[in-house]
């Protein structure tokens, strides 16, 4: 897992800063306290507000306050992110080096998406039901699928390269022509959303 804050919960702040970066997968939206990404996906920012506050996150100067830091942190942190992410989305980088709070999942969503990279390296795939395997859980295969489906870290752990048995593209919460960019970008195979 790349540098990870915490990857078994809080890193202890409560304010977070979120932006907006249009990628050709669509817009992404990031969030992030002053020690670590904490979001990264597709979910419409009420929806990401929601998922934040539900675990005690709160975006900074909702208050009229900016934290302790000023925000100057966070901002860091979501610059950092939004680089890599374009250097990766360009075929730039292949390994994300950020530092990654796994707060919003459960404890079977964090233990699957920090498996991932570790699993599933860039360019390759693996199947729902060898991920569950790996996990040493052979018939979790749906409750695997659910647990990548909840990824607060899209893209930045790649739960895109997780397949149906098949070979099949299934269930990415950027939609099935977001996932089929991400493995043709990463096969080398470059092509347009939708192409």
């Amino acid at each position: 897992m790349p540098r990870s804050a915490s990857a078994a919960g809080r890193t202890g702040a409560s304010d977070v800063s979120l932006t907006v970066l249009p990628t050709p997968l669509g817009d992404l939206r990031l969030a992030a306290t002053a020690d670590a990404l904490v979001y990264c996906g597709f979910q419409p920012l009420a929806e990401v507000r929601a998922r934040l506050a539900r675990t005690g996150l709160r975006e900074a100067g909702q208050d009229g306050q900016d934290g302790q830091d000023g925000g100057g942190a966070r901002r860091a942190v979501l610059d950092e992110a939004c680089a890599q992410l374009d250097a990766y989305l360009t075929g730039r980088l292949r390994s994300f080096g950020l530092p990654l709070d796994l707060c919003l999942a459960t404890p079977f969503s964090r233990e699957t998406v920090s498996s991932l990279e570790a699993f599933v390296p860039y360019g390759s795939t693996a199947t729902y039901g060898a991920l569950a395997r790996a996990l040493d859980r052979p018939r979790a295969a749906r409750a695997v699928g659910t647990a990548l489906g909840a990824n607060p870290l899209c893209v930045v752990l790649p739960c895109h390269r997780i397949v149906g048995s098949t070979g099949t593209l299934t269930g990415y919460a950027g939609g099935v022509d977001a996932k089929k960019y991400l493995l043709a970008l990463e096969a080398g195979g470059h092509q347009g959303v939708g192409g």
